[in-house]
């Protein structure tokens, strides 16, 4: 009997490309990858143990899942990603639910995991997380077959104080010019049009292979693959965004004018306390220096609220930071108390319910400065990206150079026929919060 695996993936787009990556070794084996967790006799959680909220996502989901035992034909449950390379063995004390785990630097082994944990094992597969991926491996696309996310590096070497990614993803490690450019080439020969370049730390990219930083080039050479029309860059680190980055981004056509460049405060008592680089002098200066070269840049970014000694005045400032700054796109996260990393150590911790509260002002500030920054773009004429047709409404639905996929706005097409997976010109007639709609151009 061929078992019937499927992939439940919790988390973010690095996350993502794991779970990728393992559908195709499990594929390459020989066994039935299925869609629906109900439908299969092998279910691979992969988790994310980043904030609390995450963990008891996926805490949950594994206990629902295995009910699957009871009710479906489940004969082994399979847990991987970042809870388990932080919580091995709080997860097989407490969780008898799980028949094996493997950790983020051992998903390779996957195929040796299933065979084991059906042979009534328990295997644990959690080692150092050292592994880099490469273009050789085999990888299943879960996204739309016109995009794809591309990993430069993995682990992290800044050691912000809040942060858990060094502990569950190891130390930054760059994955080669030449790895990358044939995994891109293998990509766009199945038709992915947009390349979307995702690290913990993108701007990094090449200083622990390379002399200096090497993201620049690396846009240059991914943008030159025939066939890729977008390459996106996520995750930049304020602290390494060069000049030389700047230019490259003003001045090739095919490099999205979007930049994802997770701050996360304004304020610099609060960044030292985070040991985040610079200050908001810095900050300034930089988005200063962004905007100037690239006029029509749209910028995300993520703030996290209630950090230990946040006062009433720093979360002033902060949303004054916010209005003035007038960022196309924000995420804010209410600060997680996360063990072993050095802020839990931190004094004056804040009560869970004023960190929600300035959580959801500042969002409710940044849905005004949406609405306004959505106004601009009415009367334009903009490239999109058309993703599939909802028949009920009898329109198109794509995304602009200015949207990520699955974290931003849409664009709502109507009055003309448009391919999905292709570029198609539009006419913007309305705007919304986050979203835009208009008219094709033939």
């Amino acid at each position: 009997m061929i078992e019937k695996v499927s992939v439940v993936t919790l988390g973010c787009e690095k996350n993502l490309v794991d779970s990728e990556i393992m559908s195709g070794l499990i594929h390459q084996r020989g066994f039935s990858l299925v869609e629906k967790p109900e439908d299969a006799t092998v279910v691979i959680v992969n988790t994310c143990g980043f904030i609390d909220a995450a963990k008891e996502e996926s805490v949950n989901t594994i206990l629902n899942l295995a009910e699957l035992k009871e009710s479906a034909r489940l004969k082994a449950l399979i847990v991987s990603g970042c809870l388990t390379q932080r919580y091995k063995k709080e997860l097989m004390d407490e969780m008898p639910e799980i028949d094996g785990i493997v950790g983020t630097g051992d998903f390779h082994r996957i195929n040796d995991i299933i065979d084991e944990a059906l042979g009534g094992r328990k295997p644990v597969y959690v080692g150092n997380p050292v592994f880099n991926y490469e273009e050789a491996m085999p990888r299943l696309l879960s996204t739309a077959k016109h995009t794809a996310y591309v990993k430069i590096a993995e682990g992290c070497d800044n050691a912000c104080t809040f942060c858990s990614i060094p502990i569950m993803r190891g130390k930054f490690r760059s994955r080669s010019v030449e790895s990358i450019l044939a995994e891109v080439k293998n990509l766009a020969d199945q038709g992915v049009k947009e390349i979307s370049l995702i690290a913990q730390d993108s701007t990094n990219y090449g200083t622990d292979l390379y002399e200096g930083f090497k993201l620049p080039e690396l846009l240059e050479r991914v943008s030159e693959v025939p066939g890729i029309e977008w390459v996106r860059l996520h995750y930049a680190y304020p602290g390494f965004f060069t000049d030389e980055l700047i230019e490259t981004i003003a001045s090739n056509p095919k490099v999205c004018n979007y930049i994802d460049m997770p701050l996360q405060h304004s304020e610099d008592s609060i960044l030292k306390r985070m040991r985040r680089p610079g200050r908001q002098r810095d900050v300034r200066e930089l988005i200063g220096k962004i905007r100037s070269r690239i006029p029509e840049v749209a910028l995300r970014t993520s703030m996290i609220v209630g950090f230990p000694g946040e006062t009433e005045e720093d979360f002033e400032k902060l949303c004054e930071f916010v209005r003035e700054m007038k960022f196309d796109r924000l995420g804010v996260f209410a600060y997680s108390q996360e063990e072993d990393t050095p802020a839990n150590r931190l004094p004056d911790h804040l009560p869970d319910e004023v960190k929600q509260f300035r959580a959801n002002t500042l969002m409710e500030i940044q849905r005004e400065v949406a609405k306004e920054n959505a106004a601009k773009y009415v009367g334009r004429t903009i490239d999109v990206l058309v993703e599939r047709y909802d028949g009920r409404s009898d329109v198109y639905i794509g995304r602009s150079q200015y949207d990520a996929p699955e974290v931003d706005g849409e664009v709502f097409i109507t009055n003309c026929p448009v391919q999905i997976g292709e570029m198609s010109r539009v006419r913007i007639t309305h705007a919304y919060e986050y979203d835009l709609s208009g008219e094709g151009i033939a």
